[in-house]
């Protein structure tokens, strides 16, 4: 006997609401997984939860370069369509908004997890969890890395440029005195050559 029709409508109950939540978006991924293996397909998934935490899934290297190339793909679309600007611009706010928000969402679930919705979580789905905590992990480690090497090399041009300026100083200071020592020889050649003229 099959299943009765499910009645769409939001959950009243919380725990029921999480517990549900929890089991279709593993099922959501998981088909999304399947589709991509099965057909050879790219595809992004990204789900926001009411809390604000964000669980994705990409079958490329990463969400950011698929919403890149659905960018890009949006841009060529409209070059060629009477509408391309304002079309473009609402595609650009699209990536925009899902880059932006993506990003809010994983530094909230970096900064805070709450024991209820962990307490939910299967093996699986908390392997899943450590995997994007390792992934964010690494991200922000290479990120962190990356800034201090610029601004390592930005402190190493600074001390390049101010060796230079002092470099040029001290080159006009021994110029300034170098003539300020010829005028002087100058004078006092002139003075003895007037000194001996007048007692001639």
């Amino acid at each position: 006997m099959g299943r009765g029709k499910v009645e769409l409508k939001l959950i009243d109950d919380k725990l029921r609401r999480q517990v549900t939540f929890s089991k279709r978006r593993s099922g959501l991924i998981k088909k999304a997984r399947e589709l991509s293996v099965l057909c050879g397909v790219e595809v992004g998934l990204v789900i926001f939860s009411a809390k604000g935490r964000l669980y994705e899934f990409c079958s490329g290297e990463s969400l950011g370069k698929l919403l890149e190339r659905y960018q890009m793909h949006s841009e060529e679309e409209n070059g060629a369509s009477k509408n391309a600007g304002g079309t473009d611009k609402k595609h650009n706010a699209e990536c925009s908004d899902l880059s932006a928000g993506a990003n809010l969402s994983l530094k909230m679930s970096q900064s805070g997890m709450e024991a209820q919705d962990l307490d939910h979580l299967d093996v699986p789905e908390l392997t899943q969890l450590e995997k994007e905590l390792d992934a964010l992990l690494r991200q922000t480690r290479s990120r962190k890395t990356q800034l201090m090497m610029e601004n390592l090399t930005a402190l190493i041009e600074t001390e390049k440029q101010l060796k230079e300026e002092k470099r040029l100083i001290e080159n006009e200071i021994a110029a300034l005195k170098l003539k300020e020592q010829a005028e002087q020889g100058l004078s006092c050649r002139r003075g003895t050559g007037s000194a001996e003229h007048f007692l001639r």
